[in-house]
Parts: C-alpha cells; structure tokens; sequence
C-alpha cells in the first residue's frame, strides 16, 4: 500500500510538469497533498497479527505462544493450551482491572468479559494501559479497541454498565450465566470473576451474584494511599465472603460516600497497581491451570515490602442469606469431598514407579541401616588407594600419647645418689 501511494505521488508529479496550463498546478498540488496524507496514516496504522489457530511450543520468532508453552516443557504446567477453554470477567477496567486484563490477554486466555462504566480520562495517564488518543472513550471500548490489537484470538465482550443498579446487576447475572462459550461447561458461563473496583458498593454487587450463582472469584484493592494493596480468593461457602469481614468504616455504620471531599481525590502509583494486578493474575493462572499454591489472601506493604497471607474462614453469622445458603452445601458435601481426595492421592501413591531413586550414582553413594553401623570398620574412612600414603600422621594418632617408660629404681642406684649428696654437705 505504501509503495502503490508514493508511485501515485511520483504520477502526479510528473502529470503536474507535463500540464501547459499552469492554472492547474494549484489542484493537482492539492491531490498530492491527501495523497501523502494518506501514505502517513498507513505508515502509522496498527499492524495487527493474524490469528493462530492451535497454540505451538515451536520455537520460532513468529510464534507468540512459544515462551508460554515453555512453561510445559519445563514441567510447570501439565496442558498450557487449556488457557483457552476459560472466560475470565474483570469488573472494573481501571489501574488494576485494565493491566489484568492486558496480561491475560497476552497469555492468550479463551474469553474475557469486561465491566465499566465510565469514561477515559487525561486524568488516568499516570496509570497503566490507557493512551491520550482515548480519552473521552469509554473504558470498555478503549480496552477492547488495545486487547484486540494484541492477541486477536482472545474472545472479548464489553459490558458499558453500572452494576451496582438494578438493570446493571441484572444484565452482568445475565452475561455471567451465558454460555454460548463453552456450553457443556457446568455451573456458570465463566471459570473466575475478578474484581478490580474501588468502592464498596460495586464489591458487594459482585460478591452478592457470586454467591447466589456459587461462583468462585478473586477480590483486589489498592490503598488510598498508593502504597499498599492486596488480592484474596473467595470460594462461596468454602472461605469467607466479603460480607463475612466487612471493612470497619462499613462495619462502623459510616456511609463511605460521605468519605469524599471536593477537590481531594485518593493517590495513585501505576507501580503499586501494577504489582497488585501482577499478583492477582498469577494467582488466577496458578487457579486455572492447576499449579502451584493459590494464595487465599496476599497483602503487599510497598513501604517495607512486606507480604503478608492468612486465609479467612466463612462467618456462620453472615448477614448475607445467600452467603449462609453455600456454607450449608459446603458442609453437606465435605465429607463426600474429603473421601475422593483421600481415594486420588492412595490412587496416586500406588501408581508410583518402585525402584532406585537415582539410576545414576556417579559417588557411589550408599544408604546403611542404623543396625549395621557397627559392623563398617572405623578404618576404611581413612583407606587410601593402593600405592598411597599419608604424608602426616592422621589426627587420631597425633592425640595418641607416647607410651611411658619404665623407671629403673634398682637400690644400687639409689645408694649412690645419697653417697654424692653427702659428699656435697661435707664441703
């Protein structure tokens, strides 16, 4: 396209010398001039990939899963390919929601649903993801608008909506229940919610459909003062729901729209955000793909680097009806639940392989009942090949003290001994 317009430049160039009438110059100049417009809007225009049908642990610089799928050579993950069969919904794309999403995206998650009411702002910039040239947009089309140009294999459906009215709530139950996806998927329409919003209200909305439709889901904050952030999981009747803990400011009967002054607004770093959100999406990978420890809560203290973890048990005294509905299934399940585990791990252990536990033992290297100690010759540690010896005496022979020699006190001797003392009194 970029050769084809500056030939058409060169045309009009040469039309323009070639033109008797010089009155024309004036339009054929003007021609030129959309023209090579239109030759910097190609140069600057986005060059999206096209999209790759199975994911190929190839090792080639056109692959773009080829660093992920390492991750299964090197025995992290079982099946990274499963990525694509899970749908993630992230509620709230700003400083935390928008960089979870774009890290998902590139790890080239199935679906993504996102939700956000409000709009791009010059405001958002010291934040990650968001560019100048979208303000004014709306979050959810800017979002899709990046993500698309960056993994164009990812599903991506955006939700222009404020969940916490009651249309809002009841379009996200709708789309969270939708499986067009993956329809054999049982439960809900999706594997994770994420929760990215910066109010109490919008976490409770989502807190109130996760546990009606026993949806698991990942809660996320930063401070308001930049500097301190934190992710948990939640699992409906299995860990505590958000009303469960309410923060104190809630639990102390304060409205917190009442918190907000005119003219203040709270701190933020992208750097705290982005570590928040890097923490939350590798708990969600860690979640859907089955590896390593899921964290039920992680804080992180910017200020002392501090990470702290505890896991938080659900309240029997929840005010959330729902809530207390999915701790009677949980306990109703367990003991059912407990014995499978049970079952798979004996089926497990006796499907290990017996035998040697390194076919390869280059020191010959020996395990020795405690029995038998007694038997080995204290010596042989100290046994040198043949042909070599010590050039010192070895330790235990060094602290060996010399044998004692034998006085000789024979009565001659003594006689004579008293004999040279007498004579040196005499003089």
């Amino acid at each position: 396209m970029e050769a084809e317009l500056k030939d058409m430049t060169d045309d009009l160039e040469s039309l323009k010398r070639s033109l008797p009438d010089s009155s024309l110059h004036a339009s054929v100049d003007k021609l030129k001039l959309h023209v090579e417009n239109l030759a910097k809007m190609v140069k600057s225009a986005t060059v999206q990939r096209s999209k790759v049908k199975d994911m190929s642990a190839e090792v080639v610089d056109s692959n773009p899963y080829s660093r992920l799928m390492a991750l299964q050579r090197m025995g992290i993950v079982e099946n990274y390919e499963r990525i694509r069969e899970f749908s993630v919904a992230i509620v709230g794309i700003g400083g935390v929601g928008s960089v979870a999403a774009e890290m998902l995206t590139r790890c080239g998650i199935g679906r993504l649903l996102l939700y956000d009411y409000d709009k791009v702002e010059l405001a958002n910039m010291n934040r990650l993801f968001f560019r100048p040239e979208q303000v004014g947009m709306t979050k959810t089309d800017a979002a899709v608008q990046t993500l698309s140009d960056i993994n164009p294999d990812v599903v991506l459906e955006s939700f222009t909506l404020n969940i916490t009215t009651v249309q809002g709530f009841e379009t996200f139950m709708a789309s969270l229940k939708n499986k067009s996806f993956c329809p054999s998927k049982e439960g809900s329409g999706v594997d994770l919610v994420l929760s990215c919003v910066d109010n109490y209200e919008a976490r409770m909305a989502v807190n109130q459909a996760c546990n009606e439709l026993t949806q698991t889901w990942m809660e996320s904050g930063v401070s308001e003062d930049a500097v301190s952030g934190h992710i948990q999981l939640l699992i409906p009747g299995e860990t505590a729901c958000f009303a469960c803990a309410p923060p104190l400011v809630v639990a102390s009967g304060v409205d917190e729209r009442t918190l907000k002054r005119e003219g203040v607004c709270a701190a933020s770093l992208p750097t705290t955000m982005g570590v928040v959100a890097g923490l939350l999406v590798q708990n969600t990978l860690k979640y859907l793909l089955k590896f390593g420890q899921v964290s039920p809560y992680l804080g992180y203290n910017s200020l002392k680097d501090y990470f702290p973890t505890m896991a938080m048990k659900p309240n029997p005294q929840c005010s959330n009806a729902a809530c207390l509905e999915r701790q009677k299934e949980y306990l109703v399940a367990k003991p059912a639940r407990d014995a499978a585990a049970k079952a798979k791990r004996e089926a497990e252990a006796s499907l290990a392989p017996e035998g040697p536990l390194h076919d390869d033992n280059e020191w010959n290297i020996s395990v020795v009942d405690d029995s038998d100690l007694g038997r080995i010759d204290a010596t042989s540690a100290g046994a040198l090949p043949e042909g070599l010896t010590h050039e010192l005496p070895s330790a235990d022979e060094f602290e060996k003290s010399p044998a004692p020699v034998p006085a000789d006190t024979s009565v001659d001797d003594l006689e004579a001994l008293q004999k040279q003392l007498e004579a040196l009194n005499a003089d």
